[in-house]
């Protein structure tokens, strides 16, 4: 083999593996907790209606809940569409699931809030309101 296809080879396979590493998807279980984070949002499916949540909780798509992988359950968040600037505030009560990549799945009702049934996935900020855990911890000292 020539030495020019060669280098073409080595440049192309270097271009590759660079692109497949910015296509990583984000492990939001391994990012520390954090005031907000930009993300994607997804929301539940009706399979889950009537299961138990993470934190015991039973699923209902009529509530203003949550699922997130490192905020502590009963913690209060804003999530706000990116676009339009439509926010809603959820209660974190589940966890996604490990494999699951987005930052933040909502009930039907918090994604109706922000118009964002027939998306399906949205690009979202998501910024900490309260956290019921750390009051309950001050109160009760």
């Amino acid at each position: 083999m020539k030495p020019q296809k060669s280098y073409f080879f080595c440049f192309l396979l270097i271009l590759l593996s660079q692109e497949m590493l910015a296509q990583k998807k984000m492990n939001y279980r391994k990012v520390p907790v954090v005031d907000s984070a930009i993300g994607y949002a997804s929301y539940y499916s009706d399979r889950f209606i009537g299961k138990r949540t993470a934190n015991g909780e039973v699923f209902s798509q009529k509530k203003l809940t949550c699922a997130h992988n490192t905020l502590p359950m009963g913690t209060i968040v804003r999530v706000s569409e990116l676009k339009t600037g439509k926010y809603v505030d959820v209660r974190v009560n589940d966890r996604l699931h490990k494999h699951n990549p987005r930052l933040v799945d909502l009930s039907k009702a918090a994604a109706a809030q922000i118009g964002f049934i027939k998306k399906g996935i949205i690009k979202v900020n998501v910024v900490v309101l309260k956290d019921e855990n750390v009051e309950k911890k001050v109160i009760e000292e």
